[in-house]
């Protein structure tokens, strides 16, 4: 390792498991052009979501030795005040967007767990599931505009560190382009299930509902000698 890639490491703020496995992702061309990418949407005075100490949320919360589920979503919301740093999760102030009012009908029905009043996913985290979308930015209002620059592989880069570092992961992939973004985990050391999307046209269609996550990921934590996850969200 170079000294300037050092320096550009040391100036990650992410937690020590975290940065020594994604060491080479976090050091390669791809994350200096994603860097570039980004400093220019900043110096343009793009708004971006979520705000910057929120980027990488989902890591803090959730350190590689402590992870034992991973959501995976695509895109950070693009609404004003909704991305946080964690899939399919918004702050307990902002309304609940439809595919996570979803997710916690199935979970009430899956579990007998009330909806929560809030979105704010959080307690899950801390918990050791890994809310990771494939894209960690976006442009206000532009869904899916930070797609193709460099995130992708990025986040590629963690599946591949889960599926080294840890054992017995259950990973929880809804839609097309989450399981396309699952291939190549090991399902031999690793569950792997996956579903619809949870966004109301395709959860509606069928293939969502029904299909019980929650209380799957628990008996399989359970049955590896695992804390299972309390998915019951504080009120």
């Amino acid at each position: 390792m170079t000294p300037e890639q050092q320096a550009i490491l040391d100036r990650v703020q992410l937690p020590n498991d975290w940065k020594q496995a994604l060491a080479p992702a976090l050091i390669s061309e791809n994350m200096d052009k994603l860097r570039d990418f980004l400093k220019m949407q900043y110096h343009q005075q793009k708004n971006i979501y979520p705000p910057k100490n929120q980027i990488f949320n989902a890591f803090h919360l959730t350190p590689l030795s402590e992870v034992k589920v991973v959501i995976l979503g695509q895109d950070p919301y693009h609404g004003t005040g909704q991305a946080m740093g964690l899939s399919f999760s918004v702050p307990k102030v902002i309304p609940k967007p439809p595919s996570l009012q979803n997710i916690l009908k199935e979970l009430s029905n899956d579990l007998g767990v009330p909806i929560s009043r809030h979105g704010d996913l959080s307690f899950w985290a801390k918990q050791g599931v890994l809310l990771l979308n494939a894209t960690l930015t976006v442009e206000a209002g532009l869904a899916g505009s930070h797609q193709k620059q460099g995130w992708e592989e990025f986040t590629d880069a963690v599946i591949e560190a889960i599926n080294n570092y840890t054992d017995q992961t259950v990973f929880i992939l809804w839609g097309s382009y989450a399981k396309h973004k699952g291939r190549f985990i090991d399902t031999s050391k690793h569950l792997v299930l996956t579903a619809s999307h949870p966004s109301p046209l395709a959860a509606n269609r069928g293939g969502f509902f029904g299909t019980r996550p929650f209380s799957r990921t628990n008996e399989y934590l359970q049955r590896h000698g695992k804390t299972p996850i309390n998915w019951a969200l504080p009120q």
